[in-house]
């Protein structure tokens, strides 16, 4: 079994069925869209943040370890923290230019959305 499966069954009624086998469901990722056929967008946010600014950049289409490793890419050309998680780049700070000027750089259709 593997190491922390008993969370993903926390919901389970169990079974009196000796052959029964639990099976979990995967999702299958998207495949990654060359940087050319990306649209993002980079847009500037502090609402609901208790005042601090982030800059996001939304519309990656592909998987989490590509979305994860263009992070860390932006993240160590602009020297800021942040994360990526369901699509979606939070940097901490205003940058949206320079992220703009990166993505264009990199390949990817950038735009600033505000």
């Amino acid at each position: 079994m593997d190491n922390g499966d008993w969370k993903k069954r926390l919901g389970v009624v169990y079974s009196t069925n000796p052959d029964f086998q639990y099976v979990t469901e995967t999702k299958e990722e998207a495949l990654t869209l060359p940087p050319e056929r990306q649209r993002l967008t980079v847009r500037f946010e502090r609402s609901g943040r208790a005042g601090k600014q982030v800059t996001l950049v939304q519309g990656f289409v592909g998987g989490t370890d590509d979305l994860a490793a263009l992070a860390r890419t932006l993240k160590t050309r602009c020297g800021v923290g942040g994360s990526a998680k369901d699509g979606e780049i939070t940097m901490q700070g205003d940058l949206r230019d320079k992220l703009v000027k990166l993505l264009t750089e990199m390949g990817y259709k950038a735009k600033r959305a505000n």
